[in-house]
């Protein structure tokens, strides 16, 4: 079954359609006709073993005849053809719990294929697949979120809105922030699927260079540069620095 990025997160209730062996509905699962019973095996003579010899060796297997029930229909029903099973068609709602991760297995107890003749049913257990979010990368609880910045807005200091899995939330982005810094909101990732608290979302910025510029623009900056020290740019500087030393080998 396939969810979306946010079911998983907060939970969800789905309904889906599964195709099985389900008790035949004319028998009541008894794989007889009204009125009719059981009678026994004439292989195995209601033991469900037949014994059968291979060389100097004499060993029991199952009944292939009544499948080792030791018991035959003596009318079968005509609709199941005497296996109490017909297939038909369910609708089922599955609990999705909030933190389910990708792969997991859901067990529905009970929804599974009707047992033989009247048999206690089997459980149906459905795979979870979830599809990939547009903004947010899961990682355990926590979710990952890349967010590009204007350049000025790194140098200078602001506000930015970055998505979350409750909307959107505003990021304070300090003075002098670099390209790959990474931010952390606590509490806005995933609820963990066994109830041991919720995961943070990490938001790292991506410092963006104007790729256009007008004459102002580049005027502006123009200036900026011829009077910017290397003070401005202590990672540029130490760089070079010992770049030098390294040449000079």
């Amino acid at each position: 079954m396939q969810i979306s990025f946010e079911e998983a997160a907060f939970g969800t209730e789905k309904e889906i359609q599964v195709t099985k062996l389900d008790a035949c509905s004319t028998c009541s699962g008894s794989g007889s006709e009204s009125g009719s019973g059981l009678k026994s095996c004439g292989s195995c003579h209601g033991r469900g073993q037949v014994t059968v010899s291979k060389g100097f060796f004499t060993i029991s297997q199952t009944c292939p005849t009544c499948q080792g029930m030791g018991q035959m229909v003596e009318k079968p029903c005509k609709k199941c053809h005497g296996a109490g099973r017909a297939e038909a068609s369910s609708t089922i709602k599955l609990k999705v719990p909030a933190g389910i991760e990708d792969g997991m297995r859901l067990r529905s107890r009970g929804n599974g294929e009707a047992g033989i003749r009247g048999g206690e049913s089997g459980d149906l257990h459905v795979v979870v697949h979830i599809k990939e979010h547009e903004f947010l990368v899961r990682d355990g609880d926590d979710v990952h979120c890349e967010v590009p910045i204007p350049f000025t807005i790194a140098a200078l200091g602001g506000d930015v809105e970055v998505p979350t899995l409750d909307g959107h939330a505003s990021l304070k982005v300090p003075t002098g922030t670099q390209g790959g810094k990474m931010f952390r909101l606590k509490g806005k990732g995933i609820k963990n699927v066994q109830g041991h608290g919720q995961g943070d979302e990490i938001v790292r910025v991506i410092v963006e260079i104007p790729t256009k510029l007008n004459a102002k623009q580049k005027e502006l900056l123009e200036e900026f540069a011829k009077i910017s020290g290397q003070d401005s740019y202590p990672s540029n500087k130490s760089f070079f620095e010992r770049a030098k030393t390294f040449f000079k080998r």
